[in-house]
């Protein structure tokens, strides 16, 4: 299980709004709103790599507003054993292994447990792998743009930062559509930059409340719409 640990250095955060909580219809308006920060990326060489399955939707929209290739990054969180709901780390297809040490500890997890979660989150990014069944959208050399519903922890998206930066791209944007700003602050300490419009800085936070029209997207509903717009656009 190769673990990994943030670097100190970080990118830029960017988030407007202020207190005031964004609203957002549903994923595809989360997006639409989204992507008018990313004009400054317009001109340059993108891929857009959505989180699968919520950050799908989002990508899409991000990839059309920028005209650029788009693919998924597989990467889930690692579920506290009893709790669906939250996580105590995430791993990614290749095998890369976060973990949120303090709660681990808390938890008092043990490497076993550990290791027998991280193997089941495993085979599930292998199911999802098979299911969305396309290859890679070229990474090396470009600036990647990585999405997803939202953040909640913040450890999913530094996984999936670490993962792609091992691929090489010139630059790693972070850009997603409500996060607590514990968890920007996080990934910032990873990405060149990262974009919120609906940043939480106190209480409860749940991506969920961000949205007007939630539900939880399955894999099949995600795939099908990725390959639908790649169809259309000839996006990749």
């Amino acid at each position: 299980m190769a673990a990994a640990a943030a670097p100190q250095s970080g990118g830029e955060l960017v988030s407007w709004g202020g207190a005031r909580r964004a609203r957002y219809r549903d994923r595809r308006h989360a997006g639409e709103s989204l992507a008018g920060a990313l004009r400054h990326l317009s001109s340059q060489p993108c891929t857009v790599l959505a989180v699968p399955n919520g950050g799908v939707p989002i990508g899409i929209e991000l990839a059309r507003a920028l005209r650029a290739g788009i693919g998924v990054e597989l990467v889930r969180k690692l579920q506290i054993p009893g709790n669906t709901e939250a996580g105590f780390g995430a791993v990614t297809s290749g095998g890369l292994t976060i973990l949120n040490e303090p709660l681990v500890h808390r938890l008092g997890l043990g490497r076993r447990e550990i290791e027998r979660i991280v193997e089941e989150t495993m085979a599930e990014l292998r199911r999802r792998e098979a299911e969305f069944g396309s290859p890679h959208a070229p990474v090396k050399g470009r600036t990647v743009v990585l999405t997803d519903d939202g953040l909640a922890s913040g450890f999913t998206m530094v996984a999936a930062v670490r993962s792609v930066r091992a691929r090489r791209p010139t630059r790693v944007v972070v850009a997603v559509p409500t996060a607590p700003l514990d968890s920007l602050t996080r990934v910032r300490e990873v990405a060149d930059e990262v974009l919120c419009p609906d940043v939480a800085s106190g209480g409860p936070f749940a991506v969920a409340d961000a949205y007007g029209d939630w539900y939880d997207l399955t894999t099949e509903e995600a795939a099908a719409m990725l390959r639908a717009f790649v169809e259309r656009t000839g996006k990749h």
